[in-house]
């Protein structure tokens, strides 16, 4: 698959609780093909029980614009189980594309993929 999940896939652990935050590096240029085959192990991943992904663009140079929508839809399943799909490492050109196929208000978007993990965990911290 291009690249994308096998060279530099990464999951790890969050620093709060016991919700683990797994973060996908992806790499190179993804066609439609290379987005569907990710859009499956989001899925294979949800139906394993996590919960929390970030996916992490920061060394991707081109995204075809038909595989954005598939991963619009599975963020909506992520969140109907109480988790989210958050993104982080895009640069201006890709945004664009995002915006372009639709999904501006679809993901939160972070620069750096340590942020989005923060995200998840103040999401989850309790307030005073």
């Amino acid at each position: 698959m291009n690249q994308v999940l096998e060279v530099r896939r990464r999951a790890a652990d969050a620093t709060v609780g016991t919700d683990r935050v797994e973060t996908l590096m992806l790499e190179g240029e993804l066609g439609e093909q290379d987005l569907l085959q990710l859009c499956d192990e989001l899925t294979r991943k949800l139906h394993r029980g996590v919960r929390q992904v970030v996916l992490d663009f920061g060394d991707v140079g081109h995204l075809n614009y038909r595989g954005v929508k598939p991963l619009m839809a599975r963020a909506e399943a992520f969140r109907r189980t109480g988790g989210d799909l958050k993104l982080s490492g895009l640069s201006p050109y890709l945004a664009a594309i995002f915006r372009a196929a639709g999904a501006h208000d679809t993901f939160e978007i972070y620069p750096h993929m340590n942020d989005a993990r923060a995200a998840f965990a103040l999401a989850r911290a309790p307030f005073v």
